[in-house]
């Protein structure tokens, strides 16, 4: 356990030391998501009818979204360029060669980069207190959601770092993946906006049993998916994902030549 607690505790400290860099972004970032989505065009959105979005306004139903973006994004880019910036400059070789199990070695990545998307997310959540105010509904729904979702995106980042080969590829996995995921996942809309093929289609996309998962520990009346099978699915997820992680370090793959 002190070798996990040691390179869990370094991982931290990787990006604590640099809040500039790892927290101003994603506050400013949506600050400007809240202003323009809510306060400019919240109400044009919303039309006429008080019972839209659950009677609970444009900027409140986008902000468990916007929560769940900032946590993945951070989560996922953590992981991933801890572990890519380790490999390139080959100073993850001290991490192989300590007596760390390959489970503690990924649970310590994954713990840390976990923690960092909890921490944006309730950043985002603090600037949504600015813009609009909110009333937990469901404490025990909001907690596991907000726990599962950055663990699950933490381990698909130490896939990302074990298979990249250049930061290009870092760039291509959060432009070309992790962006499609949020903008198809019902962060703007409700899933019942779409009909047919497409909301079946949506249905595919984790990224909407995430976001209506933490939506319905704020605001339970918006919800398109049943908070439980959202819950399963996920935790389900997330221990395949993290399995496959540590077989992956297990075989040494993108690790050793």
């Amino acid at each position: 356990m002190v070798g996990l607690w040691t390179l869990l505790h370094r991982e931290i400290l990787r990006y604590v030391r640099r809040p500039r860099n790892t927290f101003l972004p994603p506050m400013i970032t949506n600050v400007l998501y809240f202003t323009v989505f809510g306060v400019v065009l919240g109400e044009r959105i919303s039309g006429s009818d008080p019972q839209a979005f659950g009677g609970a306004g444009y900027i409140l139903f986008i902000l468990p979204g916007l929560v769940v973006l900032g946590i993945i994004s951070n989560a996922f880019e953590n992981a991933s360029f801890s572990i890519f910036h380790g490999r390139w400059n080959e100073y993850i070789h001290e991490v192989l060669t300590s007596p760390l199990s390959h489970t503690e070695m990924v649970l310590a990545y994954v713990g840390a980069s976990a923690l960092r998307g909890i921490i944006v997310g309730c950043i985002i959540w603090g600037v949504g207190l600015i813009f609009t105010p909110v009333t937990v509904a469901n404490p025990f729904y909001l907690v596991a959601f907000m726990l599962v979702i950055p663990t699950l995106f933490a381990g698909f980042g130490v896939i990302g770092g074990l298979w990249a080969d250049d930061f290009d590829y870092l760039t291509v996995m959060n432009q070309f993946i992790i962006r499609p995921l949020v903008f198809f996942g019902a962060v703007f809309y409700p899933l019942s906006a779409l009909d047919g093929i497409w909301r079946q289609v949506t249905l595919l996309n984790p990224m909407v049993y995430m976001v209506n998962g933490v939506r319905y520990g704020v605001i339970p009346q918006t919800t398109d998916v049943e908070p439980n099978v959202s819950l399963a699915v996920l935790t389900g997820l997330t221990v395949v994902v993290l399995a496959i992680d540590i077989e992956l370090v297990r075989r040494g793959y993108g690790l050793v030549d």
